[in-house]
């Protein structure tokens, strides 16, 4: 039974682990105080164009935890926040958090008049830059909650105006201001999620220099519905189609200068891509660098499924470079071939970089402690009354997110436990 007149727990990040661990607390009946840092729940699984192994679309799962969330009064959601400080200790904390100015309020019906209206542009980050949005907008139809959005950024503010008496419900606010604010929480659950190591730091494989050079989070977007090119799988620098693709594993990963670990789903992540350009396109080639192939499990299967496609070609070995045919956008990729024993040559529509799971700034602004090797919440050294949840914690997929959320909510319902 759960004590009524216990404060709330906080969960931090509204990933899928987030809202896993706040749907499954409040219908436990435990008050829950959601913080998301965006103007809208999901995370980067939001961003997924399908799951592996079933290759199903997320959207489905999702729906069933926004209803779940959508009506339920023991969640409060507080987005657009940030935790700025943590004080206190078990059973009572106080989490002094900043909310940025709400220009667009739940009046909104997402009817799209301020869209039509607005004259001012932004990089669209949902879709990593490979598009844009008005100064307004909307992430995804069915980005909940159900409002739009200001980017303070891109908006002229009042000095524009256009979209205000555009709207007849009155949900837009120029004049809206940041707002700080007390809350007290008996405990504390870590979301905070992950983000695609960034790649331009690995100089010789061009990521940011050449178009046709993208990266894994980038090719689930490319390939989406919903994304970029409606899901039509083109490349960046021309919109020709990708019958020549490479995709490039361990792009930072396991390397003492980048990311010291295996991230744990980069293989899987690939081979679910190569599936993505061989249904599109029945002639198109599929090349896969890699050092190891790693498909824990009830995976495995999945990869030897791909590895029969006599149209994916698997060849281990290091990529030493890409370079780019400047008159042609071709990428062409150099790289060892042990099992040959020599140098290769290959000559690609796009190559996709499975890039690492970095942790998405955990600690920030708390005095979190952090491993000093890969930057992920130390869990021995967290304080009663704190725990993390899915890659927080460390690298992980999406099935093992949902598991480690529930647990994770079950130890918070125990007094003295840690994550």
């Amino acid at each position: 039974m759960v004590d009524q007149n216990k404060k709330p727990i906080a969960v931090i990040g509204g990933g899928i682990s987030g809202i896993t661990a706040a749907v499954e607390a409040s219908e436990a009946g435990q008050n829950v105080i959601l913080l998301e840092k965006d103007p809208w729940l999901g995370g980067r699984v939001f961003m997924l164009h399908k799951y592996f192994p079933k290759l199903c679309s997320p959207l489905c799962g999702m729906e069933i935890n926004f209803q779940r969330i959508r009506n339920n009064n023991k969640v409060r959601i507080m987005t657009q926040t940030e935790v700025q400080s943590i004080s206190g200790s078990q059973g009572n904390f106080k989490l002094t958090v900043k909310t940025k100015p709400e220009m667009v309020n739940s009046n909104c019906t997402a009817c799209n008049k301020c869209v039509d209206v607005c004259p001012e542009e932004r990089s669209d980050d949902f879709n990593l830059g490979m598009k844009k949005t008005k100064a307004v907008y909307f992430r995804h139809p069915m980005a909940f909650p159900t409002h739009y959005a200001i980017d303070a950024d891109a908006c002229k503010g009042e000095s524009c105006g256009k979209c205000v008496p555009a709207c007849e419900y009155k949900a837009i606010d120029l004049s809206a201001k940041e707002k700080t604010e007390d809350i007290e929480v008996s405990s504390v659950i870590y979301a905070t999620g992950w983000k695609p190591y960034d790649a331009s730091k690995i100089d010789y494989y061009g990521f940011g220099k050449y178009k046709n050079v993208v990266n894994n989070v980038m090719m689930e977007r490319i390939s989406s519905p919903t994304g970029p090119t409606e899901g039509k799988i083109t490349r960046p620098s021309d919109g020709k189609e990708v019958k020549n693709i490479a995709f490039v594993q361990c792009a930072g990963s396991r390397d003492r200068n980048h990311l010291p670990y295996c991230s744990a789903i980069c293989c899987l992540a690939s081979f679910k891509q190569a599936t993505y350009v061989r249904e599109q396109y029945p002639d198109s080639n599929v090349t896969i660098f890699y050092i190891d192939i790693r498909t824990p499990g009830k995976y495995d299967t999945f990869q030897q499924k791909i590895a029969e496609d006599p149209n994916v070609n698997m060849v281990k070995g290091k990529v030493a470079k890409i370079e780019e045919d400047k008159a042609t956008g071709d990428v062409i990729v150099t790289a060892e071939h042990i099992l040959e024993g020599k140098k290769v040559e290959h000559r690609m529509d796009m190559v996709v970089l499975a890039t690492g799971m970095e942790p998405n700034g955990a600690g920030s602004g708390t005095g979190l402690p952090v491993h000093g090797e890969d930057g992920f919440i130390a869990l021995d050294q967290l304080n009663p009354g704190m725990f993390t949840t899915g890659v927080a914690k460390n690298p992980t997929d999406v099935t093992n997110s949902l598991m480690d959320a529930m647990s994770t909510v079950l130890r918070t319902m125990k007094t003295g436990d840690k994550a």
